[in-house]
């Protein structure tokens, strides 16, 4: 029970003839609320925002609409805005692909300080101008960051993110794994050819001549020829690839591998060591062959109830050098794909299995320009890891001398931001609080349902703990 005094004015020109007296942390005048009754609602919101916060209050006994949530939500100030000296910079979706704003946070203390409506240079100089003192500022490798910490900070040091860095590296691996191809496919053993000689299994089942050996060109290498002259010459002339793929009728993924592709025989190589449906299943053939077991399509029910996705068709061109006393040709081992090859390259070798490790050392033993990039590779993780920036412009150097085109690309990028990198590589600071405040970012917008403005989403960023 409360009780407190209420007070009339006898002055007749005083605008409040009466009024109650207040208790401190209590009552506030012309509240609806207690101030514990607001503070847990104001927390409710923050945490859940409208309409899973008013349910949760309803729960607990403390009814109230969704639009009341997000009013006091939006009512509350925004917390104390200072400056830090070392602040993180990156960009998040408002709407994928057309909005985006700007989020920066404190490395330290690996808080939020503020979100900006758009992610441009000018709003975030204009931001720095206006909070001058920061010393630091950590960022990804996007040109607008670069130019907005010039012009609103020019005397801070600006550190390019290490995990941007490996991630460009990795892809530009990738591409150097692309052009040598060929270098992943073992060498096929030399046998010798008799007239009894049968040939190998169809991993397809749909046509006989593709996968056939035959003394001409087979009709898949020709289809292939063609289509590689049309995608290049298309190429040759600026044509995308959204664009070639609607006018040849291919799908985009095809006309990529094509594009990538160095040369048509890269091209049939690559499909020629692809593992077949059959592979897994090959030894179980030949034992029920053994047992007097010779019908295709029993043999095909019995490996479809170990897991085999193909036809009976593909099965009986497999059996049918056996029918005539013969042995089936081997396949190869089926190739690494370019990005397992780059994953070895590019992983720490103790994170290898010995499997993965043999295969590496296989493809490195047939490629000396995989090889190469595997040592400047290492040599680059070694000055990462260390944070030995002082090293890098001589790692640069003898990748501009003896590395693959794309490593010299990704050596002659960081030139261009010689500075940052060299920071990344050698101060202590990186964005990863600011890559984890941006993953929470996507977290409230998918529990606002993408329909908060921006004002109630800059309040929950900054606001929520």
């Amino acid at each position: 029970m409360l009780r407190v005094r209420r007070f009339f004015c006898d002055n007749t020109g005083c605008p409040a003839r009466t009024f109650a007296e207040q208790v401190p942390g209590l009552t506030t005048p012309r509240a609806r609320r207690t101030g514990l009754l607001k503070t847990t609602l104001e927390a409710i919101g923050l945490a859940l925002a409208g309409r899973a916060g008013a349910r949760l209050a309803d729960k607990l006994g403390m009814a109230v609409s969704r639009d009341s949530m997000l009013r006091l939500v939006r009512a509350l100030p925004d917390p104390p805005l200072g400056t830090p000296q070392v602040l993180g910079v990156d960009d998040f979706a408002l709407r994928r692909g057309h909005v985006y704003g700007t989020v920066i946070i404190d490395i330290l203390t690996h808080r939020p300080v503020d979100l900006l409506a758009d992610r441009t240079s000018d709003t975030l100089a204009a931001w720095l101008r206006a909070h001058p003192g920061v010393q630091i500022v950590c960022r990804d490798r996007a040109g607008a960051y670069a130019e907005g910490i010039r012009a609103g900070a020019p005397d801070a040091v600006q550190v390019a993110d290490r995990w941007h860095l490996w991630h460009n590296l990795v892809q530009a691996v990738e591409k150097v794994v692309r052009q040598h191809h060929a270098d992943l496919h073992a060498p096929a053993p030399c046998t010798g050819t008799t007239g009894d000689t049968a040939v190998a299994h169809d991993d397809t089942g749909d046509t006989d001549d593709e996968g056939a050996h035959s003394a001409g060109p087979t009709r898949l290498a020709v289809r292939t020829s063609e289509r590689f002259d049309a995608i290049h010459a298309l190429l040759a002339v600026g044509t995308s690839v959204s664009a070639i793929s609607e006018t040849l009728g291919l799908d985009p993924k095809t006309v990529r591998r094509f594009a990538r592709a160095g040369s048509v025989s890269e091209l049939l190589t690559a499909r020629s060591a692809q593992g077949s449906v059959l592979d897994d299943y090959t030894a179980h053939l030949h034992q029920r062959w053994t047992a007097g077991v010779t019908d295709a399509v029993a043999l095909t029910a019995e490996i479809t109830a170990l897991g085999y996705r193909g036809s009976s068709k593909t099965v009986r061109r497999y059996l049918q050098p056996l029918r005539g006393g013969q042995t089936t040709t081997p396949r190869p081992p089926t190739a690494p794909t370019a990005r397992d090859a780059t994953g070895w390259l590019t992983r720490h070798p103790d994170s290898l299995t010995d499997e993965e490790r043999g295969a590496r050392d296989a493809v490195l033993g047939r490629s000396p320009a995989l090889r190469a990039t595997r040592d400047q590779v290492s040599e680059f993780a070694q000055i990462l890891i260390q944070r030995r920036g002082h090293e890098l412009q001589d790692w640069m150097r003898r990748v501009a001398t003896d590395g693959a085109p794309a490593l010299r690309s990704f050596a002659t990028g960081l030139e261009r931001d010689l500075d940052a990198v060299t920071a990344g590589l050698t101060l202590p600071y990186s964005s990863g609080p600011v890559e984890g405040t941006v993953n929470r970012i996507k977290m409230i917008k998918r529990q606002m349902f993408g329909r908060a403005n921006f004002d109630l989403l800059r309040k929950r960023v900054l606001l929520a703990t």
